[in-house]
């Protein structure tokens, strides 16, 4: 009899234990194939971080909606030099560069597929204080001038370019400060810490509605030619069918009141399909700008 309960109470507990050694079991179910892998959403530094994030992250919240099959994720950078190390690093799953940015990003493993509209806008405007004196071009001599950073095209490379072909040796005859961003530049103007500033119309615009008491002590002085507006470039590892999927999102928006909406918070009307060969004009201009004004690698 002993023997019996013996062996029964062995096979309970192999029981037992093969109950729990399968419940133990990791569990590799396959919904965890079904969690859409994330991309990073790099934007170059058009506005501070906090505002980048507040201005831009709706359009993520529209591709994650649109595009459920994937996340998207906006990433903001303290500045241009930040953002371009991202970005030259591969860190950006997809970005949108400014247009020199979205040349020197061709080098580093990245392609085109869109930009924003309203090439009109992309252009370098400087402004003064109503009350500076400040009547052509050569009353800047012997003054200050900042800009948000040495790599921004239409904000800084345009405006200086515009300054040299009108009589001014931007090395010699002013100081220029990079100041880092675009709200900054403005703010030096105002405060009359530089003789003038140079930025671009959609950060000014946004400047002119939310602090038009302000705005008005300042005038667009001198407005540059215009060259493509900012690209959008994905890196080659990332799907190209994805890269197709965003375009048309993108390119979508106009379509509807909620995307006009949202267009009309970035300060632009529509996004636009393109290529790398969309900005060729861009390489010309950087060529002609690093042989006559300052040195560029692009």
């Amino acid at each position: 009899m002993k023997w019996h309960i013996v062996a029964l109470a062995a096979l309970l507990v192999a029981g037992c234990d093969k109950q729990q050694g399968e419940s133990y079991q990791p569990d590799f179910s396959p919904r965890s194939a079904d969690v859409p892998k994330e991309y990073i959403v790099g934007i170059h530094p058009l506005h501070n971080p906090k505002r980048l994030v507040e201005v831009y992250g709706p359009v993520a919240d529209y591709l994650n909606t649109t595009l459920p099959q994937a996340r998207f994720r906006i990433e903001a950078s303290r500045n241009y030099e930040e953002f371009e190390k991202k970005l030259y690093g591969g860190h950006f799953d997809f970005a949108m560069p400014n247009p020199y940015q979205t040349v020197r990003s061709l080098k580093y493993g990245y392609r085109v597929f869109g930009k924003m509209g309203d090439d009109e806008m992309f252009r370098g405007i400087i402004l003064v204080r109503r009350d500076s004196g400040i009547r052509k071009v050569s009353d800047l001599k012997g003054k200050k001038v900042s800009y948000p950073a040495p790599t921004a095209l239409a904000a800084t490379m345009m405006p200086q370019y515009y300054l040299h072909t009108h009589g001014l040796d931007v090395n010699r005859d002013i100081e220029n400060l990079y100041v880092g961003s675009q709200e900054s530049s403005i703010m030096n103007v105002l405060r009359g810490h530089v003789a003038a500033g140079a930025t671009w119309p959609v950060p000014w615009k946004i400047f002119e509605h939310e602090k038009p008491e302000l705005a008005a002590q300042l005038v667009v002085k001198w407005q540059t030619e215009t060259l493509p507006n900012n690209g959008w470039v994905y890196r080659d590892d990332v799907p190209p069918e994805l890269a197709v999927k965003v375009g048309n999102a993108l390119v979508g928006l106009d379509k509807t009141a909620e995307g006009r909406a949202l267009l009309e918070k970035l300060g632009i009307t529509r996004f636009e399909h393109a290529t790398d060969e969309t900005y060729r004009p861009v390489q010309r201009y950087l060529k002609v700008f690093s042989e006559t004004v300052r040195h560029l690698e692009y």
